[in-house]
């Protein structure tokens, strides 16, 4: 089992690394975790050089994740969550996602074949609303090929409590261990 965590976070010790730190204690098989802040990953361009390659013409950080995915089993998105939306390195690391739209709609292609389970965490402090990261995030995963995503887990009160002291958010990410571990 082969476990892809992408995370928004740029805090090494955050809320989103704790959560993310609590799932892989319980997960079975291997995992890569992919910080968007470091990863070295730039969005993609519009340059159109997928529209009839099988690849990015950009060589960075992307090509060791684009490899991962096409061999893993889960895929998670982990992302603080500001303004309303998963963080703006996510979205452009997985701007890069491009290639894969381009090879189904252009060249009537499939790149990532296997299916793939999933789901996101997003977390949070004030006043905010969980509809719009969700969406993003979903979206992303279907375009990720997860056929199975896990209901969203969101703690937005972190303003307030760290996710890892707040009961629920904890039970549900055994859960969401449980669901990815599903043989």
């Amino acid at each position: 089992m082969k476990t892809l965590i992408i995370n928004g976070s740029a805090r090494k010790n955050g809320d989103t690394q704790n959560m993310i730190d609590e799932l892989t204690r319980q997960l079975e098989g291997e995992y890569k975790i992919i910080n968007t802040h470091e990863g070295n990953i730039q969005a993609c361009t519009d340059c159109r050089y997928c529209w009839k390659h099988p690849e990015c013409c950009v060589k960075d950080g992307w090509q060791e994740l684009d490899t991962y995915l096409k061999e893993c089993d889960n895929v998670i998105i982990a992302s603080p969550v500001y303004f309303c939306e998963i963080t703006g390195p996510v979205l452009s690391a997985l701007s890069r996602l491009q290639v894969y739209w381009a090879a189904k709609n252009f060249r009537h292609e499939q790149l990532l074949t296997k299916p793939k389970r999933g789901g996101m965490i997003l977390l949070g402090g004030g006043k905010g609303t969980a509809t719009s990261p969700m969406n993003t995030s979903a979206i992303l995963l279907r375009r990720m090929n997860v056929k199975e995503i896990f209901d969203p887990i969101c703690c937005f009160t972190t303003d307030i409590c760290r996710a890892i002291d707040d009961e629920n958010t904890v039970k549900e990410i055994a859960k969401f261990a449980d669901f990815l571990n599903r043989k």
